[in-house]
């Protein structure tokens, strides 16, 4: 029996109706918003960064309530504990023994909101759950609902109260986004749309979890050329070689690069993935995993500049299908 060949335009209608959606309630950020959803479609985690106010919490919700799916809130606090994440064991004393009751990680969509309040042995919490989409408690493993994602948001790391999260971490997350202040147009809407009501609690949802699925399986299908998979281990392996780089891009990193350029092939309609996919992704999947030198840093470098710097050494391969 033959397979069918998946609907990349149905992909991408589905995901233009998600961004749609989404873009009811954020307003003049549409980018942002096609690079969480092609984290969504990657099947991977979200790391939503910048200063207190401009709709980190905002982007979430509007996505969680945006596709049917059971979605939990968790607000990370110094005194949080690694059980409040993931669940405990509990006495049940008409049973006579522990009976486990699952946290707030047990759902498909996972708001971590300000993640880099809690100390760092909660944030490990999180590690198992996002690589291996389980969590084990007093020895047992349970698996987690699919589709799973979480979408943390963190204020910068100078901000009083915060810890950095360690390297570990930041690598699993997929991307690193930044929301930036709205222009003003963009700010006037906002106190014409959100001045008296909050619209996201009446937002409807528009794809089911079985549709998030078929976006996930859907993304996973496309094709990627060899010149183009080794122009992303290309980029990787620059980025453990320049002198101005102290931890550069893991494997992980690239397999993680590879699906988002996937997904947003997918999203714009097509089963190939060309190199300009790559590119317009390498800053958002790559630049978080960097851990710059002294030197780069006492110079001003940031590590978006470094992947910019890499992007324009690095040849791009000619466009191919083979």
């Amino acid at each position: 029996m033959a397979i069918a060949e998946p609907d990349y335009r149905g992909f991408a209608e589905t995901f233009e109706a998600i961004a749609t959606n989404v873009e009811q309630i954020i307003e003049g950020k549409a980018e942002v918003i096609r690079l969480a959803l092609i984290g969504l479609a990657a099947e991977g985690h979200l790391l939503i960064e910048d200063v207190p106010g401009v709709g980190k919490t905002m982007l979430a919700k509007a996505i969680a309530r945006s596709i049917n799916c059971e979605w939990r809130r968790l607000q990370f606090t110094p005194d949080l504990l690694p059980s409040d994440v993931t669940g405990v064991g509990v006495y049940d004393a008409e049973l006579k023994h522990f009976v486990f009751k699952p946290g707030p990680i047990f759902a498909n969509i996972v708001l971590g909101d300000e993640i880099n309040r809690a100390s760092p042995k909660t944030q490990s919490a999180l590690l198992e759950s996002m690589e291996e989409h389980q969590v084990s408690v007093d020895g047992v493993t349970y698996a987690l609902p699919r589709p799973f994602m979480v979408m943390a948001t963190q204020n910068p790391i100078e901000h009083v109260g915060t810890y950095p999260l360690p390297e570990s971490q930041l690598d699993r997350f997929i991307m690193r986004l930044s929301m930036g202040y709205p222009d003003a147009a963009s700010s006037l809407r906002i106190l014409d749309r959100h001045g008296a009501t909050e619209p996201v609690y009446s937002l409807e949802a528009v794809v089911n979890e079985q549709g998030v699925v078929a976006l996930i399986e859907g993304a996973r299908s496309v094709h990627a050329a060899e010149a183009l998979k080794r122009y992303i281990v290309d980029l990787a392996e620059a980025t453990r070689t320049h002198p101005g780089v102290s931890l550069g891009a893991s494997p992980r990193a690239c397999l993680f690069l590879l699906r988002a350029s996937r997904a947003k092939a997918a999203s714009e309609g097509r089963d190939y993935v060309l190199p300009d996919d790559v590119k317009a992704l390498a800053k958002p999947v790559l630049a978080h995993r960097l851990l710059l030198s002294p030197q780069a840093q006492s110079r001003g470098r940031t590590q978006e500049d470094l992947v910019t710097e890499l992007l324009s050494t690095i040849p791009v391969p000619s466009p191919s299908r083979k």
